[in-house]
């Protein structure tokens, strides 16, 4: 048994000094001369990493203050709402596999509908998978082991794999031949395997990489959260996909068959489209289906004369439009100075903080200044946030 592993293992038959690490403050936590004198050092390291990571997973994970996790581990996983979305696509499967499960919060979404076997090649990260399924899964249906997924045969199965994102000095990998496992993995998982998913980050460089499979792009909190790649018996109609957690809505479409339909002047509203959507090469596909047109060509915001009936777009009531500097717009904005700024730009390079400070503060309501291209060139657009509910501006 590893040290790891050991530490582990008696840090879950310590209940005392977790709750006194949960009540330290701060400063105790950094001196750690308190709890030192109660418990032994490498237990108390243990616990203030494990303290650490459960307060970071709260509000992604349901009984944060409960789970086993690391931070890796945290970074790594699903946040619940997303693994609960796609573990509804395996529903009816049988038992799903989830390779490579972490903290293994998409294994504890998908016992929910059917038995899953979770496999990692850490052993404890399969002990904490298997503890975290008792709070989030149901851990009747849920058994976990140790094993190398790139030497075992997944023909015929269902599975759901999570590869390492890290790109093996501990940061975010783009490109998925450095995941682990890699690109040649994935494909050959997708070719054998009966169906399934695997999960990449959202910035990865995943277009064209998969043909003939479904990618799911997956927003949160106005926040790109994963890209899905949906494959086999549970790949999609359409190659591409944008879907609204806190809504629920989503867009299916081929990028390739859209057509891209420029304004000729601003409308009333400027269109700001949900990042899935964005990502997902979509951006078309919503123009048409809503009919609303590209600003620019260079530029993924959207104009129409009526707010968007959909929850894939914000709209932004247009007040003003002005040369992009910084003079012009405190000139403008002086006449009714707002006691706060939303600043928003895709394509252009600004300093936010520094616009914001730079531009003047009063009483009037929160507004918003987007820096865009239109026909070409930078501007400023002075706007206020449409309600959805209700179509007017606040």
């Amino acid at each position: 048994m590893t040290e790891d592993m050991t530490v582990l293992q008696r840090l879950r038959t310590a209940p005392d000094l977790l709750t006194a690490v949960a009540a330290c403050s701060p400063a105790e936590r950094a001196s750690q001369k308190s709890l030192r004198g109660h418990f032994p050092d490498e237990l108390v390291r243990a616990a203030l990493v494990l303290q650490e990571a459960r307060e970071r997973a709260i509000g992604r994970l349901p009984h944060a203050e409960r789970l086993w996790l690391t931070r890796t581990g945290l970074e790594q996983a699903s946040s619940w709402d997303v693994a609960v979305h796609k573990a509804k696509r395996f529903a009816g499967c049988g038992e799903v596999v989830d390779l490579c499960c972490g903290i293994g919060s998409d294994a504890a979404a998908l016992s929910h509908h059917g038995p899953v076997t979770a496999v990692d090649r850490s052993p404890a990260m399969v002990l904490r998978a298997t503890w975290n399924a008792e709070l989030l899964g149901r851990p009747e249906r849920f058994s976990a082991r140790c094993g190398d997924v790139t030497a075992e045969d997944w023909t015929g199965r269902f599975v759901h794999a999570d590869p390492d994102r890290r790109d093996g000095r501990d940061r975010p990998a783009r490109w998925l031949e450095h995941y682990q496992p890699g690109l040649d993995w994935m494909r050959r998982l997708i070719a054998t395997a009966r169906g399934g998913a695997i999960k990449v980050g959202p910035a990865s460089d995943f277009p064209g990489k998969f043909p003939g499979c479904e990618i799911e792009l997956v927003s949160l909190g106005g926040v790109c959260r994963e890209a899905t790649i949906w494959f086999g018996e549970l790949v999609g109609a359409e190659p591409a996909r944008a879907t609204n957690l806190n809504t629920g809505e989503s867009l299916a479409g081929n990028p390739a068959r859209s057509g891209r339909r420029l304004a000729d002047t601003l409308g009333g509203f400027l269109v700001d489209p949900d990042p899935a959507v964005v990502r997902s090469g979509l951006l078309d596909v919503l123009a048409d289906q809503n009919g609303i047109l590209r600003l620019d060509a260079e530029e993924e915001y959207l104009t129409t004369d009526q707010p968007p009936a959909t929850s894939l777009a914000t709209a932004f009531a247009v007040e003003a439009v002005l040369p992009a500097g910084i003079k012009e717009l405190r000139r403008h904005l002086r006449q009714q100075p707002a006691h706060h700024y939303e600043i928003k730009c895709r394509r252009l390079a600004i300093d936010v903080e520094d616009i914001r400070r730079q531009l003047p503060t009063g009483d009037a309501p929160p507004c918003v200044v987007i820096f865009c291209h239109i026909g070409g060139r930078a501007r400023g657009v002075i706007a206020r946030r449409v309600a959805r509910d209700t179509g007017f501006a606040s």
